[in-house]
């Protein structure tokens, strides 16, 4: 793919002041070509107002009530004109050159369905993200996540998922995988889309020359763990193919009552219910959406599955969990279901 101009879209739900620090940053970087589209989610502070002084040429979409991440994504894209959508979070600032190392897959025919740059953390020096990790339950996090930005490769490399919070993709690829899925709200929808593109044959890569610095913070309310919970077990219903679902349903059915009684020991119970709840009555809309995404599926459920991890390596997980016997045990496992995929 020849790039014949980025869009660039940042979705904004009370964003003004994270805003004023990225939108500059990114409009010091666009060519003859590219676009700015924000599009907010009913703010209250004024952060349509704010991107629009900002970025007087950028393209804003007001939308009348809080849709959610990726529904303002869609709403972006739709609007797009350029060949590649770079969508990015309203506190993610680019560094100096983001631009052009952002588009370099697309120019250097990587053969990546999506890729996403180095995300970082304290102005630069710390890793948020290198590329998610997927493990084979469907728990996903942030790699490298709190690690010095040396510890990076400075070559392009292949990850679990890409990072809503610095999502490259061709826009055809975009609107023909569908985009991110609107009922998630937010949380989850990057690895879903992530899953839905490699069912279709594609490689997922990060670019680490193309950097962007994430005011993170993980903890952001109970509400957080309903939707992850919620979306991860969606996404594993939506995605995985019948026979890696079927091997894995012992494994499935152990998560769910680890994580419940993580919940219980850190407070959230109530949300992980209501998580299972969300679940059930979106069942018949998540099996439906199930067999369109399933019919899409150009490769085995083996080779959809070699992206998976045993290793529970979050840093944002229960030591218990982390722990030697536990990691012997999912490594076994694996081995085993790894062993009858290619029976």
């Amino acid at each position: 793919m020849t790039s014949a101009g980025i869009s660039f879209v940042v979705v904004s739900y009370q964003s003004a002041e994270a805003l004023k620090g990225s939108l500059p940053a990114l409009a010091a970087q666009l060519h003859d070509g590219d676009e700015v589209i924000v599009v907010d989610n009913a703010s209250a502070d004024g952060s349509a107002d704010v991107a629009a002084e900002l970025v007087p040429r950028a393209t804003i979409v007001r939308s009348e009530e809080n849709a959610g991440f990726a529904a303002g994504c869609n709403r972006g894209a739709a609007v797009a004109s350029g060949e590649l959508l770079v969508f990015l979070n309203p506190d993610a600032v680019p560094a100096q050159g983001f631009r052009d190392a952002i588009e370099r897959p697309a120019r250097d025919a990587s053969g990546w369905g999506a890729w996403m740059g180095l995300v970082t953390m304290h102005h630069g020096a710390a890793v948020n993200t290198s590329g998610g990790v997927l493990h084979f339950t469907g728990l996903g996090w942030a790699g490298e996540a709190g690690r010095p930005v040396d510890v990076v490769p400075t070559m392009p490399t292949e990850v679990g998922f890409v990072s809503g919070a610095c999502f490259a993709v061709p826009r055809a690829t975009y609107i023909g995988a569908g985009g991110f899925p609107e009922h998630y709200f937010m949380y989850c929808e990057d690895v879903d889309l992530s899953l839905r593109l490699r069912l279709r044959g594609s490689r997922l890569g990060l670019e680490p020359s193309a950097r962007v610095d994430h005011d993170y913070d993980f903890g952001k309310g109970a509400l957080k763990w309903r939707l992850l919970e919620r979306n991860r077990v969606a996404t594993v219903i939506r995605t995985y193919p019948a026979v890696l679902l079927l091997l894995l349903a012992p494994a499935l059915v152990v998560t769910e009552v680890a994580v419940l009684a993580a919940a219980i020991a850190g407070g959230w119970a109530l949300q992980k219910v209501l998580s299972w709840a969300d679940v059930a009555r979106a069942l018949p809309l998540l099996l439906r959406e199930r067999a369109g995404i399933q019919a899409t599926r150009t490769v085995s459920a083996r080779e959809f599955a070699t992206t998976l991890t045993p290793e529970l390596s979050s840093p944002f997980l229960p030591e218990a969990v982390r722990s030697g016997l536990v990691r012997r045990l999912l490594r076994a496992y694996w081995r085993l279901v790894s062993v009858l995929l290619r029976g």
